[in-house]
């Protein structure tokens, strides 16, 4: 018996037909989307691959750019489907595909589906990557003529600015390395001598952040040196003085803008799901209701469309009885061609 029949004449035919079309190029327009998408979250992870240590995965955008031009192709190849749907002529040359292109695009909604969970868990993988690769950035940051290195400081500055940050963690990650270059340091200078003489690695180490570092919103001039002596400045204490430095740290500052981003293309992947479901239900029940006209000579009989042509139990054990059989298939072939390599 079938599953959710339901009675159509030409009028509620040629309406599903209509909708269909209309609801398939949405899904193209929603393709697009997946797919721009994916390239923009692939160039701003290569826009900051320093601060991950060049160690940033790029298969999620990968996927979504590979999803919304596979969605582009399928659903295109749908609406084409729904506008011949009506001339029996034209249907004629689609129909023995239909079969073929619905398995096709239940397989597809399930790696829709595995993207979309992707999207929520890649956010672990890129906070440790990002944790890795602020922590040398901050250590680089001051190898200016380094080979390789060279832009490390500008990028760790703009990106301090562009999201209001300061350190890895916080700002006080910069009080445990030597950010200013050897070069720019004067050794005659009794209190730099003294700083680097009394660090075990020999390093100058101080109390003090970069320039990018400061809020320009504060009211005072920027306090980037010397943060933890009150007497270095008036008025001032720093553990009870409202810091005019950015206190939040790059790695969270950066996770909640790619996550936010990640979760955004998430729950949209799931829509596009929702979309993509309904139109195969849809052209589901109207090719169905085409083979099943009372009259195939008469467009205007009446015919029964349905979602399953047995009931779900029947269904499943039907396929999984074409799996084992093509499995079957595949060992004995195996086998035989074994004993022909053999003899």
């Amino acid at each position: 018996m079938a599953l959710m029949p339901v009675k159509f004449d030409l009028r509620k035919r040629v309406k599903l037909a209509q909708g269909l079309w209309l609801l398939y190029w949405l899904s193209v327009i929603a393709g697009i989307l997946v797919f721009s998408m994916g390239l923009f979250f692939k160039i701003e992870l290569r826009k900051r691959s320093e601060m991950m240590d060049n160690n940033e995965s790029h298969f999620v955008p990968n996927l979504l750019i590979l999803s919304g031009l596979v969605a582009c192709g399928i659903n295109a190849f749908g609406g084409k489907v729904c506008h011949d749907s009506l001339d029996p002529t034209k249907f004629a040359k689609w129909k023995p595909m239909l079969k073929n292109y619905l398995s096709g695009c239940f397989g597809f909604n399930v790696f829709l589906f595995l993207v979309a969970l992707l999207c929520f868990t890649m956010q672990f993988q890129l906070y440790f990557a990002l944790a890795e690769g602020l922590r040398n950035s901050i250590k680089y940051y001051k190898d200016t003529d380094t080979p390789g290195r060279c832009f490390m400081k500008r990028t760790l500055d703009m990106t301090q600015i562009e999201f209001r940050c300061c350190g890895n963690n916080n700002y006080k990650d910069w009080f445990e390395v030597q950010w200013i270059s050897n070069r720019y340091l004067d050794f005659s200078n009794e209190d730099v001598k003294d700083r680097v003489m009394s660090n075990v690695e020999g390093k100058f180490l101080m109390d003090s952040v970069p320039f990018s570092c400061c809020n320009p919103g504060s009211p005072r001039p920027c306090i980037q040196h010397h943060l933890t002596n009150n007497s270095a400045h008036y008025d001032y204490d720093h553990h009870t003085e409202e810091l005019n430095i950015w206190t939040r740290g790059c790695r969270e500052s950066l996770v909640s803008y790619y996550g936010g981003m990640m979760n955004s293309i998430g729950a949209f992947l799931f829509l596009v799901i929702g979309l993509e479901v309904a139109v195969m239900v849809g052209l589901q029940y109207l090719t169905t209701s085409l083979e099943s006209l009372a009259n195939p000579e008469d467009p205007e009989s009446e015919s029964e469309g349905w979602l399953l042509e047995k009931s779900v139990k029947e269904t499943v054990a039907e396929v999984m009885a074409k799996v084992k059989a093509l499995c079957k298939r595949n060992q004995v072939e195996g086998e035989e061609q074994a004993v022909a390599t053999v003899s």
